[in-house]
């Protein structure tokens, strides 16, 4: 069975740790945790692995956070990928710091990397996984906030939760959705 994952943030050095950029840091820690690199790709940075006869895709869409969906629709295609098959890794301000949530859909709620997809794929029903950034920010602060680096207590923390969120990953790529919550949600 073939799975894909899809990691969102921004390219480029400026947004390499910001805290909207937490997607990419999920599937860059598992990629090196399975010791692939990606690799330059149409629309995306992609790499592979394979896993208990599974084979893994994960992209990281070079297309900006708001044209996100152009990737996906593009990779779930190229390879054949049924949208259920796929995981989006997002973060989300309306979760603390390192809480995680799957869920096997949902609304955009305003992140525009999750409504670029919903709009590409004409369909809300893909799975994600919520990564909680917290929301530490003034009233009107949310897209300064999810765009500034992560904080030195954050980055402390950072290794564990990348961990975690790699165990989720694969537990959701071998034994499906329901496992996976019902372990880590």
């Amino acid at each position: 069975m073939k799975v894909l994952l899809v990691g969102l943030g921004n390219i480029g050095a400026a947004y390499a740790y910001t805290r909207h950029n937490v997607g990419f840091l999920v599937v860059d820690h598992l990629a090196a945790q399975q010791k692939v690199a990606f690799r330059v790709g149409r629309l995306a940075a992609v790499a592979f692995f394979a896993y208990n006869h599974h084979q893994v895709y994960m992209i990281k869409p070079t297309t900006y956070m708001n044209d996100s969906g152009r990737s996906v629709r593009y990779w779930l295609h190229h390879l054949n990928i049924p949208i259920e098959q796929s995981l989006t890794i997002v973060d989300d301000s309306t979760l603390p710091f390192g809480t995680m949530r799957l869920r096997a859909k949902g609304s955009h709620a305003g992140h525009n990397g999750l409504k670029s997809i919903a709009e590409a794929l004409a369909s809300d029903h893909y799975p994600r996984l919520r990564v909680g950034i917290g929301n530490d920010f003034p009233k009107g602060g949310l897209a300064d906030f999810v765009l500034a680096n992560f904080n030195t207590k954050e980055l402390q923390d950072m290794d564990g939760h990348l961990d975690r969120a790699s165990q989720i990953l694969m537990a959701w790529s071998n034994k499906g959705m329901v496992y996976a919550m019902n372990q880590f949600n």
